[in-house]
């Protein structure tokens, strides 16, 4: 935790921000603030004001990828949802003004809850919760897909219309955005995954990122989610490819993209990826003949997170602890992702 003092945290000028708390309603006054330890894309900071506790998110220090880090679209979601039945934080404000820390910048209410980002958060769950925890994951991603986006106005949030194409081009031209070495295997799928994108598809909102430690878990009951959090990708397309992500996020070629590794790895009694698809299935009643290649995809596109991260790390932009492993994710997420398509 840092007290407020005159100066800066990376990626905050600790006066600017204090003065344009102040004129927000009921003028705040910055007290503390903590770099939130977590997060391989935003920066998150928890504020301690006088008004209360918030969170603040803002892009990453410097080469941002093009439609990536969007803390405007994340706000504009969270603010829609929040009386659906998706848990989410409350909103605050948005500040676009880049003169105030450098960046567009989101603030939200705290939710009291706890994420379980380690493995061994899971591995304190006795079997019955390592089960429920990953069923209220399911149950709440089933919810997301079943949201009436016009009926809170997200229905102009994206084109579902050839999502999944594009989603194949959108990840292989951040790749060159980010690249940082020649990745032969990563040619290779992104050709398989041209020629084998589904014909027609589902459109729902897709939250883009849907994994066990971007939820916030009740303190006292693990199986209960209080909160659904980092919405910076979410957009309009094919829920399946929610469903391959997280399913990719069950595999052990994640653990180093992941801050604190794995936490699915620290509990036997988690549900594995298949009891994971077929639950959903079960619950959504969405045909899963595709899933294989929205698995694929996932491995695909989270290598192309993970190279991203990486190039930022060998910058010297990156803020937190970690970093120096994730570049060892990316050829064997790329190989598992060939793998799936064989």
């Amino acid at each position: 935790m840092t007290a407020v003092r005159a100066g800066s945290l990376p990626g905050l000028d600790l006066e600017r921000l204090a003065a344009y708390l102040r004129e927000l309603p009921g003028g705040p006054v910055l007290e503390r603030v903590e770099l939130v330890d977590g997060g391989r894309s935003n920066l998150t900071f928890s504020l301690t004001t006088s008004a209360g506790s918030f969170v603040l998110r803002r892009p990453p220090l410097a080469d941002v990828a093009p439609s990536a880090n969007d803390v405007g679209r994340e706000f504009r979601v969270m603010r829609a949802l929040r009386n659906s039945a998706v848990p989410v934080p409350r909103t605050v404000a948005l500040c676009t003004d880049t003169t105030v820390v450098g960046a567009p910048f989101s603030l939200v209410e705290k939710v009291t809850g706890r994420v379980l980002r380690h493995p061994a958060d899971v591995a304190a769950l006795d079997a019955g919760q390592a089960r429920a925890v990953v069923e209220s994951l399911v149950q709440h991603l089933v919810e997301l897909h079943r949201v009436d986006v016009d009926a809170v106005g997200l229905g102009g949030l994206g084109r579902p219309a050839g999502f999944v194409a594009r989603q194949v081009a959108r990840w292989q031209a951040q790749r060159e955005h980010v690249a940082t070495r020649p990745l032969p295997a990563a040619d290779d799928l992104c050709r398989r995954l041209r020629r084998r994108v589904p014909a027609g598809g589902r459109a729902s909102l897709v939250h883009g990122d849907y994994r066990l430690d971007n939820v916030m878990v009740d303190a006292a009951d693990p199986s209960r989610i209080v909160a659904v959090l980092d919405w910076e990708l979410t957009t309009l397309g094919d829920p399946l490819t929610d469903l391959g992500l997280l399913l990719v996020y069950r595999e052990p070629e994640c653990a180093p993209v992941l801050p604190h590794g794995n936490p699915f790895d620290g509990n036997p009694h988690v549900p594995t990826a298949d009891d994971i698809a077929r639950r959903y299935g079960e619950l959504s009643g969405i045909p899963l003949d595709d899933l294989g290649f929205h698995r694929a995809l996932g491995c695909f596109k989270l290598a192309v997170i993970a190279e991203g991260i990486h190039r930022r790390h060998l910058a010297g932009l990156t803020v937190g602890s970690g970093f120096d492993s994730v570049g060892d994710a990316v050829e064997a997420l790329l190989n598992r992702g060939l793998e799936l398509l064989t």
